[in-house]
């Protein structure tokens, strides 16, 4: 991957749906070029796809929380696939520190926020323990991959 490369990514980054030729203009390529370079990065598994960002809060979304659960070790791989199912996880990590996982979720209200913590990830298989933070105001989101190269 050289610097073109690197410009190609952060260009489709930031707008995914631009064409070839302004994406190559942008990046001092021809069309062409430009195209057989993104394919290359696609088959490459580097651009991974594309997708439209949806603003949550025009579907009634309104409440991101984090969710912290501690996991009896014998059921990681039970726990796992129960997240990998799970709708209103946007994203799981395992983690070292306090907690085994974070859960990022995202919900209508707080009634909602506890009703999911309480009724469905409580009882996620090897639950034994949960903390949750209510995300008070989102100061950054989506930022760059490109940017931290």
């Amino acid at each position: 991957m050289d610097k073109t490369d690197i410009k190609l990514l952060r260009q489709i980054e930031m707008a995914g749906r631009q064409s070839f030729a302004l994406l190559g203009e942008r990046v001092g390529l021809s069309k062409t070029p430009c195209w057989q370079r993104v394919q290359k990065l696609e088959s490459d598994g580097v651009i991974k796809g594309y997708g439209a960002r949806i603003d949550p809060r025009k579907l009634g979304l309104n409440l991101y929380a984090f969710v912290h659960a501690t996991i009896n070790a014998s059921k990681y791989t039970e726990f796992e696939a129960a997240v990998l199912r799970h709708p209103s996880i946007l994203q799981c990590f395992s983690t070292a520190g306090e907690a085994d996982y974070v859960m990022h979720v995202l919900v209508r209200d707080i009634l909602a926020l506890d009703e999911l913590t309480r009724m469905e990830l409580a009882h996620l298989p090897g639950v034994e323990r949960t903390v949750t933070t209510v995300c008070m105001k989102t100061i950054k989101e989506h930022g760059l991959v490109v940017g931290c190269l």
